[in-house]
């Protein structure tokens, strides 16, 4: 989930089905502040968009149990040394690093350059979505959910 550079990283979520896509600075690594962005950004959406989340072993993510009080989310970890168990998230990393190398200073961009860092990436077509935008098939999915 996380690119790093030094105690700053990018935390990046993707939706599994619609590969949607968020990405926030998370500048001190602090375990309690980056599940509070979480809940955050995660509540306003349907349940289903955030039934469970899947991070890797970061230290980061060891309050993870604030996700179920906070918004009744199941969280879940990768196995050590297995990052094809998020690959889309690893998918959504590779593509995030075209905007944000490896030598870029994390806490340099603001919140709203990352808001657009994520926009630019839900624009993008998709092969596996038939051709379809993450935002066009993020909110076809909403509408559905809607309709139910």
């Amino acid at each position: 989930m996380p690119m790093e550079l030094g105690k700053a990283n990018v935390a990046s979520l993707v939706e599994r089905k619609t590969r949607y896509a968020a990405l926030f600075r998370n500048n001190d690594r602090s375990s309690k502040q980056l599940m509070n962005r979480l809940i955050t950004l995660l509540s306003p959406l349907p349940l289903s968009a955030w039934r469970s989340i899947t991070f890797d072993r970061g230290l980061e993510f060891n309050r993870w149990r604030d996700l179920r009080t906070g918004m009744d989310t199941e969280a879940w970890f990768c196995a050590p040394q297995a990052p094809w168990q998020k690959g889309s998230v690893e998918n959504l990393n590779k593509r995030a690093r075209r905007y944000l190398p490896r030598d870029t200073a994390i806490v340099a961009p603001s919140d709203h350059a990352m808001a657009e860092i994520g926009a630019q990436l839900n624009v993008t077509p998709r092969r596996c979505l038939g051709y379809r935008t993450p935002a066009e098939a993020f909110a076809e999915e909403l509408r559905q959910l809607d309709r139910s």
